[in-house]
């Protein structure tokens, strides 16, 4: 996916509309150009006495649009292991817009602390985020709590509060991905067995689809409770948390935190495909080398996770009407780049990452030229 969806576009929606497309809102006059670029490549280290917010923000690139990523709530042992986590998944953004087919770029805001009133501090983070003028469109991540947005929301435009749509996003996102599995194998969703790892928003979105399509489901989650209660639901089953990712199952699904397929995990994977929407799924580098070694599929989390930053994106900087064709053409975006990397023996996740750069690059040179024929 190497441009934007020709769908139709929202009316009304910050833009005029000309030929059934909206033109994207301009940013405010005073963050434009040069002094936008400067504002969002800072890392920003958000504190706030008043409310004890701790709040780390990393824009990783702008040049296909505004930043897009969502508010991770984590303690961590120090400001320094929050930046990092946040560079990282900030990265990863990047990587997931661009593959994606979005005009936006990547971007992460990491709270490590924030004070007894928990509201408030989210309100602070929110006039942080107003400030940016658009530069940064968020929404939420692990550890962020719906109220936690709507607090956000009191201060600042430029949250995604809907969340229910974005998780029946992530739900279809990971269908489409787990069904380019199938082609690949030459099978069908209804024949597959899927083992999800992590009963959250995501976990749950992607088991409902799943099953919904027909696939037999087995959930697990450190809270053995939530998760009975999900395969209840469903008509799947509970597994230990300890043998969820080792089953004898034909695709598992890492939905909770990252790093979960570490390399002595892939050595253990029974299932032949490995796609979950949790980020940054393996562990290493090595991890992806071993399940390639054993021939066992390997969807990059960039392209299994995307269904929600499509929902928002396409929405709120796109002004896309319909935001499921880009979602559906996941599928044949993941089988193409599972069979080049069974040819060619190429990590999955390196063939997505130079696909992405390529397109980055080509809009970066598109800017360059059109700035010298202004001079």
């Amino acid at each position: 996916m190497d441009g934007s969806p020709a769908g139709p576009r929202r009316p009304g929606h910050g833009g005029a509309v000309v030929g059934g497309r909206r033109a994207p809102r301009p940013l405010p006059r005073r963050l434009r150009g040069p002094a936008l670029e400067r504002l969002l490549s800072e890392t920003h280290h958000w504190a706030d006495e008043g409310t004890g917010l701790r709040a780390v923000l990393v824009v990783d690139d702008t040049t296909l649009g505004p930043a897009t990523g969502g508010v991770r709530t984590r303690a961590y042992p120090s400001e320094g292991e929050a930046v990092a986590d946040a560079r990282g998944l900030a990265q990863a953004m990047t990587i997931k817009c661009a593959a994606a087919g979005l005009d936006a770029g990547g971007g992460k805001i990491v709270v490590w602390r924030h004070g007894p009133d928990r509201q408030a501090a989210f309100v602070e983070l929110g006039r942080r985020v107003e400030a940016l003028g658009g530069g940064l469109l968020t929404a939420g991540d692990l550890g962020t709590t719906d109220e936690d947005l709507r607090a956000m929301a009191r201060s600042t435009r430029f949250v995604h509060t809907g969340g229910r749509r974005l998780l029946a996003a992530a739900g279809r996102a990971m269908l489409r991905s787990v069904q380019a599995c199938a082609d690949v194998r030459g099978r069908a969703v209804g024949d597959l067995h899927v083992a999800i790892q992590g009963c959250g928003d995501i976990g749950t979105a992607a088991a409902r689809a799943l099953r919904a399509a027909g696939a037999r489901v087995t959930v697990a989650d450190l809270d053995a409770e939530r998760a009975e209660a999900l395969a209840q639901e469903i008509g799947g089953r509970a597994c230990a948390p300890d043998e969820v990712l080792t089953l004898d199952v034909d695709v598992v699904s890492p939905c909770a935190v990252g790093g979960a397929i570490t390399a002595a995990v892939a050595g253990q994977v029974r299932a032949w495909a490995v796609c979950g929407a949790a980020n940054n799924v393996l562990a290493s580098a090595e991890a992806e080398d071993v399940l390639l070694h054993r021939g066992v599929l390997f969807v990059p989390d960039v392209l299994a996770s995307c269904g929600a930053v499509i929902e928002g994106a396409g929405e709120r900087l796109m002004g896309l009407l319909d935001r499921t064709p880009l979602i559906d053409q996941l599928r044949d975006t993941v089988g193409d780049v599972l069979r080049q990397a069974l040819d060619t023996g190429t990590r999955a996740s390196d063939i997505v990452r130079r696909r992405a750069k390529a397109r980055i690059e080509a809009k970066a040179t598109a800017h360059a030229s059109s700035r010298e024929e202004r001079r």
